[in-house]
This record gives C-alpha cells, structure tokens and sequence, in this order.
C-alpha cells in the first residue's frame, strides 16, 4: 500500500517538497509591529516599502534575517557559539519556510587598516596564486606576496630519525612572507612629535604627560614610580637614558605594591593601543591626539606598496603585483585576459569572472589595493555582493538594505538586473527599498505604514506593483510624483574657488562652487565627487560636513543624549522637583543599581553564549524606583525617554513642562524628518539615513556658514523628500550655502546649480562636464545625469 502510494505521487509530478513555496510570518511585534502577518513567495524578488520608520528593518532584519540567523547558529556546538555574537529569539508567534538567509547591509566593511578591497573579496589570494606560478624571478609560495605575512628565520638543533637512531642535526629555517619589515606591510610609517607627548618642564607627577588617558592618579603613576623614574624631576632633566627609558624601553616586569606589572615604553606603548587600530575607528578625542602628535609618511623601504623587495622584484609581463593591484579594476581585467597561460587556466577563468563582476556592479573603478576602510556604505554593500554573485548556493535568502545607495541613475540599472540574477539562480530576494525605479522591477511588494514608529508597524498593502500604483497608500500615491523644474534659481551671492583639485581621479579640475545656493553635486559613481569635496572644500572655516559614517556611541546612547538634549531636560526635572540634575541620568547617580542604567542584565555562561534579559529590579526602565517618582508635567524620566521626537515636542511647548531650550533641539530632530524616532532609542539601531539626519540635527546648531551634505536621501521615502527639500531650502533661505552630494532627481531638479562630474568613473572620470542650472542641463542632454533628468521630469 505505501509502495502504491509512492508510485502514484511520482506519477502525478507532485512531490510533497515542492509545497514549500512560502516564507510565513504571523504575529511578529519587533519594535513597532503589531502584529504582522505576511506570506512571502520564495525563489522571487520581494521589496518592502514604506516611511522611514514604519517598521521595514523591523520586519526583514530584527524578524525573519535574525531568526534564521539564530537558528543556523544553534547547529554549532555550544564552544563554537561562544565566538558568536548573541541573537536573541524575536517576538514572532509563527515562521515557517525559514532558508538560511544572507545580509548584505550598508555597514561600513572593518576599519582594519590591513584590510583592502582586494584581500576582502579574494582577489588578492588568487593573484598571489597567479605569481607564484608565473612570476619571473620565482621567489616562492603565495605567502611571499602577501603583505600580511612577515619573513620568519629560525636556526636550532632538530632531531632526525634515521634506521632506529635518533640524532641531533643543526638546521636553519626560512619562511618567505611578502611584508616589508621597515612599515610590517601598512604602507607608512609613523614619526613622533615629541612636543605633544609630554610637557618637558614639568614633571610626571605635575602631568607631564599630555597623552589621552595617562593620568598619575591612578595606576599609570604607581608604574611609572615603581620603574624607578623620579616623579618630581622635570622631563628637561632626564639623562639621555632615562628620556629612553621612558619612550622606547622594551617591556619589562616589574613589581608594584606586591603586584607584578609589566613596564613599557610610551611610543611603542601608543603604537600597540592606537596606532594599530584605523584612526576613523578611534573616540574623538584619541583621534585628535594621534593627528596632532603623529605624522604619517610613506614607507621609503616599499615605496607605500606594503610589500618587501623580493615580492616587488617578481614580475608578470613587467608587472609586479604591486603593480597589479595599482591598475583600475576594468584595466586589471584587460591585462589578466590577455595572460594565455594553460598551466593556470582555471584560476585565470576565476580571476577574470571575479573582475568582471566588480564591473558589473559599477566598481570597476576602484582599485584592488584600495583600503576598505575608505569605501562608502554603497561601496561597501555592492563589494560584499560581488562574493555573492559567483557562489554556487542556491535556495538562499538574500536581504539587501537599499542596495542603490551611492547609485546614480544610470548604475541602477545594473544594480536591477544584478538582482534579478541572483532570483533567477533560484533565491529569495528580499530588498527594503524606496528608489521607484527599485520598486518597479518587484515580484511581490510589502508596503508598511503607514506611518513612522508608534503610527507604522502594520502591513498596508500585499500585491504587485501595479496593484500598489492603484492603491491608497502612501507609498502608491507618490510612487509616480515627479518633481518639476523650477520656474526661477536664486542667484549666488558669491563663489568657493577650487583650483587645480587633483586628489584621487580628479584631472586639475578648477571650479567654482556658488555660495548662498542650492548646488548639487552629481555624477556616476567613482566620478570623483567626494574627491573634489573632501579633498578641496571639507578642511576650510565655517565648512560643516555631514556625512553618513556610524556615529560612535554605546547601546548606552540615543537620540536625546547624542544632540545633547537630555541636558535642558534634566535641569528641567530638577528645577521642578528640587533635586540634582544628575539624578536624571541613568549613566549617573539615577541609574538602576541592579542594572547599572542599562535596562538589561549580561550572563555570562562561560562557553556558551552570554544571555541578556531584561532587568527585574527596573523593568527594563534604567532608573531607580525613587527616580521615577519624581514628575514634570505629570511624567517621570522614563516616560518622557519613551515619548517619541513629535510627542516631546507637544510635551515641551507649553504648560507646566514648557522647556525652550529642549523645544528648540525636538523642532531641529522634526524638520528632519525623525519625529517618529524615541529619545530613549539606542543609538546602535539606527539606519545610515536616519544617523545623517541626526547628525544634521546635531550640528544645525553649528556656527557654519556652508553645510555639505553627503547623500541626505538615503533611507527616506518618497513622501519625505519633500520635507528634506523644504528643510534645504530654509538653510539657504536663513543665510547658509548647502552644497549636496546626491543622486537623487528629485533633488538635482530643485537645485539652483548642478555640478556634474564625469563622463565615467575612475580614469575615465575626474573632469566636470556641466556647470549650470538643472533646465539648461535638461535642455542640453549633454551627459548621462542630464540624460536621465531629462526622462525624470519628463522634458519632451
């Protein structure tokens, strides 16, 4: 009977695995949902929509990525997890049809300062395989044209076995690495100002010493004494040895009340704690001392190439690797495409298609010894897909997070169809996006709304994309809205000059920037706009940037304390209540004791993965009980942390909560669009777009008189565009000049001048190709980005 049974569903074609068409969500409350049920297709390209804040990432990243990133973890042994970061299980009653799922988000890639685009995609291995076959002189194993490998020499007794005898042979080892050992492969080295390491007619413990973090109070004091320096001699007086001592000696164990300590010099000292780390990576603070004290040439032993004179002496057709990796990605992919080498045809093959991909996906014009550090959120995201688009797995879950950030109109287009080939592989595309020309290319859409935070957290619409033009939802209304020209620019009232910008691609470029506008820079990717703007606009007075990169801050920060708003606050509920400020801090004297003010408990079970849960004695509040006693306008501390950006701005306008100087810094979070956010929100959780917009908040208050602002789009609907636009226009309109890098149409098209830079990326970018008003760049249709403005505000 089950053999009939068996027999009959072959027959049929049907089998039972072929049921599992569906990824089902039901009951998922991440963050703002409430909720949500949804049933996703597999093997198609699905992109939610919605306002920024209405709980997209909640529902693709915190509900369906995390779990089944969670689950895959639990496969490994408990040893294993303890390396892992912790994922707790999300709020969700039901997922069914969970497949493991790959995250391809706008993180910057590690700020290790080893790190470049080609050791993060593998180029770099496959082309150190390449010259140890065919590099003339051969100078040894793929190791040796690593710079991340050092040369190791080593001599001593071996024992060999001969017969059944046993006998000691001296004997020398030698590994080749490709390091240079005078900068150990980082390209540059390091030169010391000695004036800003220590005041020399003071004495240590009069603090000498004017390096973050080296106080005599504590323990520094007590090592210093005990390494037997005399604390009260002037540094001007120290012999020539004791000065040594005290700047380069090499670690030595010494003994400190009882307590055996290790002494080291303080050069080699701020090398290892931050010189080793990227300098971006570094507090404020630390980074202001490492470019005020240390100065970074390049090595004089490699020439910047990381690599040692062997390495560099092994060439290809006259090319070192060195060489190689120097070359423009598109360039490299002539060169290796015209090596016919049998002997290595099927790396070469490997090589090539690894190359080409980066063409593909509009980086064919970085460089594989660019530092990956340096890389844009965009950048980054579309380097991490390349590893993607080669591998062989299929029936994966993809999740992009707005994979055309940093994209110009015309990159879209690959970046569409780079998409559609991942799907057509056989995997579930996901992709949270707000570009309509993204949207179009959809499946299956998911719209979310339909507002932000507290208002959003609920699906809208589930259908196609014709079905969501004709519905009511926000995103269906302005998914066809086009902004217009405008009828008159403002004229500038003065000019920025740069002459002879040549920093990166850019080609001796001299151009004017109008000041008391609107200007736009744009231009395809690579085309050197962030050259030109870093390079020769950033470093000048009254100059405010405001880019995208992580603002540094704990799980500890958030909204209200990053813009410093907590202060007036918490004078506020202190004035009202007549205690300390401080008490209205839950990194102070306020904080739950049992916590510590963070809200959740850490337990550490050893090998096995920490767990935290929520703090029994506050309720996950942060404060002390007492603490929470205390009211103003009829709240207490932690509910008012709770209350998003545009309910504490009713809360603060007027009554007996009325709180000026809070009010000001909420309308400045509200004008940019993240009146949905909380105060209380960890600052970790927050997206590249909304940390801009914070940032932008932030530094309204600024004393500038130009802001330069870096893709101010990214993570904003179509719906809040419009607000951004409006917010621009007030900058300009109060005294300011706001020069915007953006690909977006909708904001060229507002500008009162556009910049344009081109005509490609790489070399064969670098140049401006239009200066002017964005209708006579429509009129001209003279480059891609006029081109493509020309279809945008449908110009005939």
């Amino acid at each position: 009977m089950t053999i009939t049974t068996r027999t009959d569903t072959q027959s049929s074609g049907v089998h039972a695995a072929d049921g599992h068409d569906l990824i089902r969500v039901q009951g998922a409350r991440v963050n703002n949902l409430k909720d949500v049920s949804v049933e996703i297709p597999k093997r198609r390209l699905t992109v939610f929509t919605g306002v920024s804040g209405s709980g997209k990432s909640s529902l693709v990243f915190g509900t369906i990525a995390a779990e089944s990133q969670r689950m895959i973890n639990e496969t490994y042994s408990a040893f294993v997890q303890g390396f892992m970061p912790t994922l707790s299980r999300p709020e969700v009653d039901v997922l069914e049809g969970l497949t493991t799922a790959i995250i391809v988000d706008q993180e910057r890639m590690g700020a290790n300062p080893r790190s470049t685009v080609g050791t993060a995609t593998d180029a770099n291995a496959m082309l150190r395989i390449l010259f140890s076959r065919l590099g003339d002189p051969h100078i040894g194993s793929p190791n040796a044209y690593s710079f991340n490998i050092p040369t190791v020499k080593a001599s001593g007794a071996i024992t060999v076995e001969r017969g059944n005898k046993t006998k000691a042979e001296k004997a020398t080892f030698n590994r080749l690495g490709g390091m240079c050992p005078r900068c150990e492969g980082m390209g540059n080295v390091s030169d010391f100002d000695l004036t800003a390491l220590y005041d020399d007619s003071k004495s240590l413990s009069q603090g000498a010493l004017t390096i973050p973090g080296y106080s005599m109070d504590g323990w520094y004091g007590r090592i210093f004494s005990g390494a037997g320096f005399n604390m009260d001699k002037p540094i001007s007086k120290f012999t020539k040895k004791e000065l040594h001592d005290l700047l380069y000696k090499e670690p030595t164990k010494i003994k400190v009340e009882g307590i055996n300590l290790t002494y080291e010099g303080i050069i080699p000292k701020i090398q290892k704690s931050m010189l080793s780390k990227d300098v971006d990576a570094l507090q404020p603070h630390v980074r202001a001392f490492v470019e005020r004290a240390i100065t970074f040439t390049t090595c004089p032993d490699c020439g910047g190439t990381r690599l040692s004179q062997e390495a560099l002496s092994s060439k290809i057709r006259g090319k070192n690797i060195a060489d190689v990796c120097a070359m423009q990605i598109t360039d490299l992919a002539d060169w290796v495409r015209d090596l016919d080498e049998p002997s290595v045809a099927p790396l070469l093959a490997g090589l090539q298609h690894l190359l080409d991909s980066f063409a593909e996906i509009g980086l064919g014009y970085l460089s594989l010894d660019r530092p990956s550090g340096t890389l844009s959120g965009g950048e980054s995201q579309r380097t991490k897909m390349i590893r993607h688009l080669g591998s062989s797995l299929t029936d994966v879950t993809y999740v992009f997070d707005e994979p055309t950030i940093g994209l110009h109109p015309h990159d879209i287009e690959r970046m569409n169809s780079l998409l559609l080939q991942l799907r057509d592989k056989g995997n579930t595309v996901l992709v949270v996006e707000h570009k309509p020309e993204s949207i179009a290319i959809a499946d299956h859409i998911v719209d979310l709304g339909p507002g932000a935070g507290t208002g959003g957290g609920t699906v809208c619409f589930e259908g196609t994309v014709e079905g969501l033009r004709g519905s009511d939802t926000i995103t269906g209304r302005h998914l066809d809205d086009r902004a217009q020209l405008k009828d008159s620019v403002r004229p500038a009232s003065g000019a920025l000059e740069i002459r002879g910008a040549s920093s990166n691609n850019l080609k001796n470029v001299d151009v004017d920037i109008p000041l008391g506008v609107l200007c736009v820079l744009t231009g395809v990717a690579g085309s050197g706009k962030s050259s030109l703007i870093h390079g020769s606009v950033a470093k000048r007075d009254g100059v405010v940037v405001i880019d995208q990169t992580g603002i540094r801050g704990s799980r500890r920060s958030n909204p209200a304390t990053y813009t410093g708003l907590l202060e007036p606050i918490r004078k506020a509920f202190a004035k009202a209540n007549g205690v300390k400020p401080a008490l209205f801090s839950s990194n102070s004297e306020g904080a739950c004791p049992t916590c510590n003010g963070a809200g959740v408990i850490y337990t550490d079970l050893g090998v096995m993965a920490t767990v935290e849960t929520t703090c029994e004695e506050c309720d996950g509040k942060r404060f002390q009980a007492a603490v929470l006693e205390f009211t103003l306008g009829g709240r207490n501390i932690a509910e008012v942390l709770a209350m998003s950006v545009a309910e504490a701005e009713e809360f603060f306008e007027d009554g007996d909560a009325r709180t000026p100087a809070a009010h000001t810094i909420l309308d400045r979070l509200a004008d940019v669009g993240l009146g949905y956010l909380t105060l209380g929100q960890p600052l970790t959780t927050l997206s590249g777009g909304e940390r801009q917009r914070l940032k932008l908040a932030a530094q309204m208050a600024d004393k500038g008189d130009v802001y330069i602002l870096d893709e101010p789009t990214t993570g904003l609907h179509l719906a809040d565009v419009e607000n951004l636009l409006g917010l621009l226009d007030r900058l300009v309109d109060s005294g300011k000049s706001v020069i915007v890098i953006e690909h977006h149409q909708a904001v060229m098209a507002h500008a009162d001048w556009i910049i344009d830079l081109g005509p490609g990326a790489g070399h064969d970018g670098g140049r401006i190709v239009f200066e002017g008003s964005p209708a006579d760049l429509v009129a001209g249709r003279s480059t891609l980005t006029g081109e493509h403005l020309a279809a945008y505000v449908g110009a005939s």
